[in-house]
């Protein structure tokens, strides 16, 4: 026996009565319970219909299949008030908040998505969302700490096609990007309507989700940063070379220098498929060693090497050389609006006040 989508029932047994909410193998559904706000299987056989208990309590008339006609779809529980000013006394991490969008009638058609960063820590994070193993949305930005982002909406009929989201987030400093934190989280419609939460900061109840807790985001014991290394290292001043002021016969190679270098491969050879990762990465960090040495001969005061994203090892063979570098004051791989996670920003001078 099968019941639609929908449907509402009652045990026999017990009494018990709910809404059908999904179809279950070996003859079985999930049954959402009304008063217990849970889904709980059930074999067909042990439920009857509403309408038909109406007109005789006690029947024992097993379940009937019913027309394959849309019913109303079943909705999930009210979510509870909230509890107002929220005060962060402990944080929780990064979350993951669906906040119910409801009609007049109390019907919800769809979910807020919002990201939740309850800890002190500025992130970088992205986001894609994907159902039945496709992704359809990728978001990506800055999240400072103690502060919320709406990254989406969720459909509620989208809760029944596998929905998924992978979020990926790392610290925000100015010497580079900290290690990544990766995740996937795999929306269960059962799970989903027990998840009931006061998200900090938004101070509304959400069907949340926790991410990575503060162990995970929040800042490490600093190292040591690139302007004391490049101190401790660097040569005395009276064996520096003159190369950082500006030659007046380089004014023109100054005013025409492009302080820019694409190191993608495609830019630097006609011939690159034919050359092998090691060669390829030879030749992108020899052509990144002349463009730096010439801007720093002409006194250029920042530059920036555009590397890509992919798996970040361009990107560390560059870092590892700027950090040797003692004409380098100090790099970072931050977004940027116009090259946005791809691009090293390298600084060679200090601003000069006016």
């Amino acid at each position: 026996m099968l019941f639609a989508i929908g449907t509402r029932v009652q045990f026999k047994h017990t009494g018990d009565r709910g809404i059908v909410q999904e179809w279950l193998d070996d003859g079985m559904v999930g049954v959402f319970l009304e008063g217990e706000d849970m889904v709980i299987p059930a074999f067909a056989d042990d439920l009857i219909r509403v309408d038909a208990e109406e007109a005789s309590p006690r029947s024992t008339v097993k379940a009937r299949i019913v027309p394959a006609r849309q019913a109303t779809p079943p909705q999930p529980p009210p979510l509870p008030k909230g509890e107002g000013q929220y005060a962060i006394l402990k944080s929780l991490g990064l979350q993951l908040g669906f906040l119910p969008i409801r009609h007049a009638d109390g019907h919800t058609e769809q979910y807020e998505v919002w990201l939740i960063n309850d800890t002190p820590v500025e992130l970088v994070y992205s986001v894609e969302f994907g159902i039945k193993g496709s992704v359809r949305d990728k978001r990506h930005g800055r999240l400072p700490g103690e502060s919320i982002q709406q990254i989406g909406a969720l459909t509620f009929d989208q809760l029944n096609d596998s929905p998924f989201y992978a979020v990926e987030c790392w610290q925000v400093t100015v010497k580079g990007t900290t290690n990544r934190r990766q995740k996937t989280l795999r929306i269960k419609p059962q799970q989903f309507f027990r998840k009931v939460k006061t998200a900090p900061i938004l101070d509304q109840q959400v069907h949340w989700y926790l991410l990575f807790d503060p162990r995970e985001v929040e800042p490490t014991k600093p190292k040591e940063d690139l302007q004391t290394y490049s101190k401790k290292n660097a040569r005395p001043w009276k064996y520096r070379s003159s190369h950082s002021f500006v030659d007046p016969h380089d004014v023109q190679a100054f005013a025409e220098f492009l302080p820019e270098i694409d190191l993608h491969i495609e830019r630097l050879s006609a011939n690159h498929a034919k050359m092998s990762n090691a060669e390829i990465v030879r030749l992108q960090l020899a052509r990144f060693d002349e463009f730096l040495a010439k801007a720093i001969h002409l006194g250029i005061p920042r530059v920036f090497a555009i590397h890509g994203v992919g798996k970040g090892r361009l990107r560390d063979l560059i870092a590892s050389r700027l950090l040797q570098n003692p004409d380098v004051i100090t790099f970072r791989n931050e977004f940027h609006p116009r090259y946005g996670f791809g691009a090293t920003e390298i600084v060679l001078q200090e601003d000069q006040a006016l």
